[in-house]
């Protein structure tokens, strides 16, 4: 039994990511979210606003927890009311993603949601309160469910409250 009883995928239904294609993978999501975000943001969120498949996407700039200098990745806009959701699923990869580091260090936020820019707090939450987020989770996005069962990790889910 798995410890993340709440995810109905089973780990072997979902293809693994075999180890040498994680450099080539990281490399193409770095690239390509930089260029996402580049164009998200000078078109004021008209362009590129949708991930593959048609998940509307928003644009997260924080602080880097080793420079300080800021730091922007395009994720998947998870609304909840007035609060957001943050998935650091990374597809289901071992490791976290490195925007998670600077998230933990730096909880001050902006997210970009169309040409809407508003500041908030983010927390990351319990393994309780993960269990109570996901059905609403799986309801913005489907894929989270297989992206838990493909790795043993607890993919972190983070709760943005506006300030």
């Amino acid at each position: 039994m798995s410890k993340f009883d709440y995810v109905k995928t089973r780990r072997e239904d979902v293809a693994e990511i075999p180890d040498k294609w994680f450099g080539l993978i990281k490399f193409i999501m770095r690239h390509y979210t930089r260029f996402n975000v580049w164009v998200y943001k000078n078109s004021g969120g008209r362009l590129m606003k949708h991930f593959p498949g048609g998940y509307p996407i928003c644009v997260v700039t924080m602080r880097g927890r080793k420079t300080g200098q800021p730091r922007e990745v395009a994720l998947i806009h998870l609304p909840m009311g007035e609060q957001k959701l943050l998935v650091a699923s990374q597809g289901g990869m071992e490791r976290h993603p490195v925007w998670y580091y600077n998230l933990k260090a730096n909880p001050d936020i902006e997210i970009m949601v169309g040409g809407d820019k508003r500041s908030y707090l983010a927390e990351q939450v319990s393994p309780e309160r993960k269990r109570e987020l996901w059905p609403h989770l799986l309801s913005l996005y489907p894929d989270f469910d297989e992206y838990q069962a493909r790795t043993d990790r607890d993919i972190p889910v983070f709760l943005c409250s506006p300030v």
